[in-house]
């Protein structure tokens, strides 16, 4: 079936561009190994023991992946008579499969995004004992997401039979049960989507029906003359049914796996049925009458208890292969098996004392899983032409609900039918940079020498040995030494491909591409200063075609393929889509402007998780911060999901995914991309600073006033101010978190429209990169032209000061998009109003006119600038504010000593001072209420049997974690747990967790956003009852100090901290 891999073109209908995804030790590494061992890249023996796509060390020792690999492999299949029964006279049909395989582990599910963007399937990995996993459903989402054909693989099918020690009838449940939740999880998906699409609809229609009210009189007969309807979309094809063909049974590490069809295809003949009609029972409360031999459905089982089809057929033959090989060895009846079931087996395999080995090489035989999983991919897994016909819409236009949309060009034209031709548009996208070490790179490999070319190099060593030359002479060895040198050091250094995918036309080495850039925007033409920087020229130096660990060169790859390209390094940072008017490239002396027809903008990668952990670094010798500094540029460029950047205070700081993602980093640091020794710190995690309406709260800071209020002035008193404020009501608060995104499309979009042409940009897929690292991405509530209608609503909601504060928010902070508010409350004049300025209504300037209270000297802008400074820096530990709104009471200016400090040119002063005096008001009113602390918070899904259950709650007890629920796997003993626990507590929580409960256990962290620590970092005890129960110095730590003074000895900050604890311990008595 399988032939070794050669670069000639098939049929663009014979290609297939698929991805394994699932959760962490679920096998789809042990998968791929056994289609490689099938295309005899492997010995089928090593199959599931060589992981032979894990190719780093780490990898290797861990036992997980941590990159996604890619390997393109190529199959011949029996052709198909027309009842589908494989036809030996029709001719044989050349299958490649591109392959990608990705890591489990969620610190690295941005790889998995990345690679499903270049699929058109999916296969979809669910170990059968451990069920549906948190990993699981998120790349089901993310297959939803992308539009793949996925394929569920029911993999560990052994563990049922020999960890669990089922019935094959208990088995059978146990499967339903199995497909059934994952076909749960799909549906979601599907009622969402449903619901999504059913409001665009009716948007897209009332716009339709406003049009036609100018046309017909009456509305009614606008809504009588539109008959257009909305279409149901059809869910039958989103879900998993063994009988349709999308389900895999299987056992990787034992090598077999097969689909109802193969035993529908066995039985057909001896039961005297169609195969299509005992394949559409197999699977089902379906059963076989023992008198009439005629298959029965569950009503007419009339109280007998028959065992269904699926149980009498299948799992019971696989069960006896286990019971005489595994569980109890009987050498008479393996004998019967490979007789009756006509199996190869040398006479020394079967006297093996390898039992496992012995049921691998019986089962792959008789169900080879590499044939039933290629099988599976060529029905349901369409061809690139097929797929694209319906995925490069969804891609090109995401929110249209139409199901077909015909192509608007021939660039789209192309696209759509991946047209492959001469004079085809040439569309690539590249989904993620990939280093590789330019010794690594074929044509720097060294060659084995022919025996022609070895006897001819050793006549002239002969030669040069009788010459009769001075071979004393050092200096040409030297300079030998000195030239191998340079080529080591050359040799030794990375070089950035691009991982990508050929959507339409060919593209070949030595041409020149386009590069268009995320943030290009196809609406403005390519010379527009916002599209300048985001479209590049580039030479395609090289192109590969990939295989695990190694590289095949290519000169030119057709449509429908997935490849590595050279030539990228300085001009793309992490994705890009490559454009050419055709295969020769870009005509030489062209203009940008002629060849736009070409350019198409397929965005950027989403992210599944956010980077959270952050870590400074630094070189152990001073001397080596260049180094650093370029490795960490490398490293950023190569790991789609690192951010690294410099802080104010000049520490070089890396934020990574989770704490294996973070090792991972530091050792590409130290041993690829800048080959020193670095120091990291501990890691540093975020915080938000708030403030809540306590019981015990002290008296206010400004006598007569309400609490929160703060006066403050300029220097000389030149402008005074009142700011006063109040914690935010939690549906507004919740609302704004929940849509920050689009709170910052808005943003840009105004920027944009002031003239802005940097800010001109709005690509929501990029736009979270404006924000602060540490948030949360929370999916939208509201589209972007709903935000400020939908707030109105939730401050009416609250009630009382906050029901008309919609049109008087001056500002949103940190960063212009957080959870604080600035508003202006100022009884006088227009009320500065970002509603007004972001829907473009302004009647009256707030910047030109002051907002008609602050005369001619506006200084609005100084006092949003003290309030993002605020609420960047709260009063506690310098981390952002989050959940208060401060409202601008009272603004007064001195206009005749503003005037003299003009004259005197001294205004930058005063303006100082009112920033830095709102910054410190601000500050201040937190301080006025009970502030608080909010920790960064992990969910985390553990899987543990009951033996281990406690140790695993005495573990996350110890790291103040809390359990939010437990479920217990029918049929199994596996109990899932789920828990909240603080980031700061988490490092070191895996490990930890590892060595309680002897590795039985192991946690998925992922961040979940940030939650409210109850306690006052500055409380003390005060009553009568505190200090006889605590003493003077409290004996209880106060937790949420311990963590404040912490971030402020980090950062350089005063420490309120009493050196000297117990004075009288402190004494030395001599003799």
């Amino acid at each position: 079936m399988a032939s070794p891999l050669s670069f000639e073109t098939p049929d663009p209908e014979n290609i297939r561009i698929i991805t394994t995804l699932g959760h962490v030790d679920h096998g789809k590494t042990t998968l791929m190994d056994v289609l490689l061992a099938a295309n005899n890249i492997i010995s089928p023996r090593m199959a599931g023991k060589l992981r032979y796509l894990d190719s780093r060390e780490d990898e290797i020792e861990r036992g997980i992946t941590m990159e996604s690999s890619a390997v393109s492999l190529k199959f011949q299949v029996m052709g198909r008579s027309g009842d589908g029964k494989c036809d030996p006279g029709n001719s044989q049909a050349t299958y490649i499969i591109n392959m990608i395989d990705t890591p489990g582990h969620v610190d690295f599910s941005t790889e998995v995004s990345t690679a499903s963007r270049l699929c058109d399937g999916a296969l979809i990995l669910v170990d059968v004992v451990e069920g549906v996993c948190t990993q699981t459903v998120s790349v089901l989402q993310q297959a939803w997401r992308d539009s793949l054909r996925p394929v569920l693989v029911i993999n560990k099918l052994d563990r049922l039979i020999v960890e669990l020690k089922l019935s094959p009838v208990e088995a059978y449940h146990h499967l339903s049960r199995l497909i059934e939740q994952v076909n749960a999880v799909m549906g979601g998906f599907f009622a969402s989507a449903r619901m999504e699409d059913d409001l665009r609809w009716r948007e897209e229609r009332e716009k339709r029906l406003a049009t036609k009210k100018d046309q017909y009189a009456d509305e009614g007969e606008a809504t009588a003359n539109d008959a257009d309807t909305f279409k149901e979309k059809d869910d039958e094809d989103i879900y998993f049914a063994p009988e349709r063909g999308n389900v895999v049974f299987a056992s990787a590490v034992d090598g077999w796996g097969f689909r109802v069809g193969k035993f529908a295809q066995l039985y057909s003949a001896k039961l005297g049925l169609k195969e299509a009609n005992l394949r559409r029972v197999l699977w089902g409360d379906f059963y076989l009458d023992p008198k009439t031999k005629r298959v029965i459905s569950y009503k007419h089982l009339k109280g007998r208890t028959l065992k269904p089809l699926f149980v009498q057929f299948v799992l019971d033959n696989i069960w006896a292969v286990y019971d005489a090989v595994v569980l109890n060895p009987n050498t008479e009846k393996i004998a019967k098996i490979v007789s009756t079931l006509n199996l190869k087996v040398s006479p020394r395999d079967l006297k093996t004392k390898d039992n496992r080995q012995l049921v691998s090489l019986l089962c792959s035989q008789w169900l080879p899983l590499s044939t039933c999983i290629i099988q599976a991919v060529i029905d349901i897994v369409p061809s690139p032409p097929a797929a694209q016909a319906f995925r490069l819409p969804r891609m090109l236009y995401p929110d249209s609900f139409e199901q077909g949309i015909a192509p608007k060009n021939r660039l789209e034209q192309d696209l759509f039918t991946s047209n492959s031709g001469p004079d085809a548009n040439v569309v690539a996208y590249v989904s993620k940079m990939i280093a590789v070490p330019r010794k690594e790179l074929p044509e720097n490999k060294s060659r084995s020498l022919t025996a022609d070319e070895m006897r001819s190099r050793g006549r002239e060593a002969r030669r040069e040995r009788f010459s009769g030359e001075d071979t004393n002479d050092p200096l040409p060895t030297l300079r030998g030494t000195m030239e191998a040198l340079e080529i080591q050091e050359k040799a030794d250094d990375e070089v950035i491909l691009g991982f990508a995918r050929l959507y339409s036309g060919s593209i070949t080495a030595g041409t020149e591409v386009y590069c268009v850039l995320p943030k290009y925007n196809a609406s403005l033409p390519p010379e527009h200063p916002s599209n300048a920087h985001n479209l590049v020229t580039a030479e395609v130096e090289g192109l590969y075609i990939m295989m695990g660990r190694e590289l095949h060169p290519v000169k030119t790859i057709q449509a429908g393929h997935t490849f590595a390209i050279r030539g990228l390094g300085g001009k793309v940072w992490r994705n890009a889509t490559l454009c050419a008017p055709a295969c020769t490239g870009i005509p030489q002396g062209s203009d940008v402007n002629h060849n736009q027809a070409c350019f198409i903008n397929l965005g950027g990668a989403n992210r599944m998780t956010p980077p959270i952990v952050r870590v400074a670094l630094e070189p152990v010798i001073p001397a080596d911060m260049p180094k650093l500094v370029a490795g960490l540029a490398l490293l950023a460029q190569a790991d789609p999901c690192v951010e690294t950047f410099q802080q104010q205070t000049g520490e070089h700081v890396i934020l990574t995914a989770g704490e294996l993602h973070l090792e991972r980093c530091l050792k590409d640091l130290r041993e690829r991309f800048a080959r020193v020794e670095i120091q990291a710190s501990k890691p540093i995690v975020p915080f938000r600073e708030t403030a809540v309406k306590a019981a015990d709260m002290p008296p206010p800071k400004t006598p007569n006033a309400t609490r929160g209020t703060m006066k403050g002035a300029s220097s000389q008193n030149l402008v005074s101010f009142t700011i006063r404020a109040a914690p935010l009501p939690d549906a507004i608060h919740q609302f704004i978190l929940q849509n920050l995104a689009v709170l910052r499309v808005l943003l840009q979009e105004r920027r944009a429209a002031d003239g802005d042409t940097l800010g001109g940009i709005v690509n929501p897929g990029e736009v979270e990169r404006t924000g602060m690292q540490d948030d949360i991405f929370y999916s939208p509530s509201v589209r972007p032209e709903q935000f400020w209608d939908v707030l109105r609503d939730k401050c009416k909601e609250a009630g009382g000061e906050w029901s008309g504060i919609a049109d008087r928010i001056w500002a949103f902070g940190p960063h212009g998009a957080g959870g604080c508010i600035l508003i202006d409350a100022r009884k006088d004049g227009f009320p500065l109003s970002l509603r007004h300025r972001s829907l473009r209504e302004r009647s009256v300037n707030p910047y030109d006119e002051g907002g008609g209270c602050d005369g001619q000297y506006d200084l609005s802008g100084h006092i949003e600038t003290g309030f993002q400074l605020a609420t960047f820096q709260g009063p506690l530990c310098a981390e952002p504010m989050d959940g208060l709104a401060y409202f601008v009471e009272n603004v007064e200016i001195d206009s005749q000593a503003i005037q003299k400090e003009i004259v005197q040119n001294r205004l930058t002063q005063v303006t100082g001072s009112v920033i830095s005096g709102v910054r410190d008001a601000c500050r201040s009113g937190l301080l006025d209420w009970s502030p608080r602390l909010k920790l960064a918070m992990y969910s985390c899904d553990i899987q543990a049997s009951t033996d281990v259950l406690g140790k695993v709650y005495g573990v996350i007890a110890r790291r103040r974690g809390r359990i939010v629920g437990e479920e217990m796997k029918e049929g199994t003993t596996f109990f899932t747990v789920s828990a909240l626990l603080p980031v700061v507590e988490s490092f070191g929580f895996a490990d930890d967790i590892r060595k309680r409960t002897s590795g039985a256990a192991s946690p998925q962290l992922i961040f979940s956003g940030y939650e409210l620590l109850d306690q006052d970092p500055f409380w003390v005890p005060t009553t009568e009852e505190e200090l006889e129960d605590l003493g003077e110095k409290a004996d209880r730590s106060n937790l949420a100090k311990e963590y404040m003074d912490a971030v402020r000895e980090r950062k350089g900050m005063f420490v309120d901290r009493k050196i000297v604890q117990f004075a009288e311990k402190q004494r030395t008595l001599k003799r």
